[in-house]
């Protein structure tokens, strides 16, 4: 569970029930589009396409952590992990939402993103949906058991890239579109605030010893080729069906790669390392990134700022 406060952030966890707990709530915040480019990192179309990808992928995504985590509530027993999955699917579906309305402002300007969506669609709602794909004949509670596992798994990289863009300075220096940043930050510092819950729901709910712990590595083993694929994919389609590049331009590794050294992307090393650290048998998510740095950037993000003020004139109301 998100057991640390902001001032222990980074610790390893194992804190009880009884001691101070993290609280996780959802912001309902809303974003204005209408002034954000196409281009929102200037002149670097292949950087903006590669962070674009999470709004292929997020919507349908996100939509099915809630669906997974609303079918493993029953066997949730402990209040306090309860308290923390709530606050997660809030979460999530709010992240759901926004990304989403990203995807009808590139919509808006030209730049279709149907044909791509519905393979992810296709994969979150039917190949993981509730019932096993084609018929496999797969015991209900081991299926729900190996979908958490998948979701702790994409958890462990969205925390990783959460906190990298909570601390990525090379898209400040590049002039990045105010409003997508703190999209991304908003949701990056969010990522970061919840990271531990995905795991926390798996460990409580997916056995015990051995077993467990082989189903946690499984779904990584699945989850991390898959997320290269979908990402490297999602990448080409949108720069190749980009109004404003008209073909020009083709995802290459030495564009990607530039993009990197610029502080644009995340390193290949920030994202590869991500995976031995969670296959390690001791392993907690609350050792990844700076929950105080999440904290920070929440008190201060336009969205989540303007989320908390409506939040607090509903309550007067």
């Amino acid at each position: 569970m998100s057991t640390d406060s902001p001032e222990s952030a980074g610790s390893t966890p194992a804190a009880s029930a009884s001691e101070e707990h993290y609280a996780i709530v959802p912001r309902r915040v809303s974003f204005d589009w209408d002034e954000t480019p196409l281009h929102w990192i200037p002149d670097e179309p292949t950087a903006t396409h590669v962070i674009n990808v999470l709004h292929l992928l997020l919507p349908a995504g996100e939509r099915w952590f809630v669906k997974v985590f609303k079918e493993g509530l029953p066997l949730v027993t402990d209040p306090v992990l309860l308290k923390d999955v709530k606050g997660f699917m809030g979460q999530e579906a709010t992240h759901s939402v926004q990304h989403a309305y990203v995807l009808d402002h590139l919509a808006a300007q030209r730049l279709e993103t149907a044909d791509f969506t519905k393979y992810v669609d296709l994969l979150f709602e039917k190949l993981l949906g509730e019932q096993p794909p084609l018929g496999a004949p797969i015991p209900t509670q081991e299926w729900l058991r190996f979908r958490l596992a998948v979701v702790a798994a994409i958890e462990q990289f969205t925390a990783v890239l959460g906190n990298w863009v909570l601390h990525a300075e090379g898209l400040d220096r590049a002039r990045a579109d105010e409003v997508m940043l703190d999209l991304l930050r908003w949701h990056g510092a969010e990522e970061v605030e919840h990271r531990s819950v995905a795991f926390d729901m798996y460990q409580h709910c997916g056995g015990t010893g051995t077993p467990r712990y082989a189903r946690r590595v499984a779904a990584m083993g699945i989850t991390a080729p898959v997320m290269l694929y979908l990402w490297v994919w999602g990448s080409a389609y949108l720069i190749r069906h980009d109004p404003q590049l008209a073909g020009r331009l083709r995802l290459s590794p030495k564009e990607f790669n530039r993009a990197i050294g610029k502080g644009l992307l995340p390193t290949w090393r920030e994202l590869g390392a991500a995976i031995p650290r969670y296959l390690r048998r001791s392993y907690h998510p609350s050792q990844e990134g700076s929950l105080r740095k999440a904290v920070e950037y929440l008190a201060e993000s336009p969205a989540a700022r303007a989320a908390a003020a409506v939040a607090a004139r509903t309550a007067i109301a």
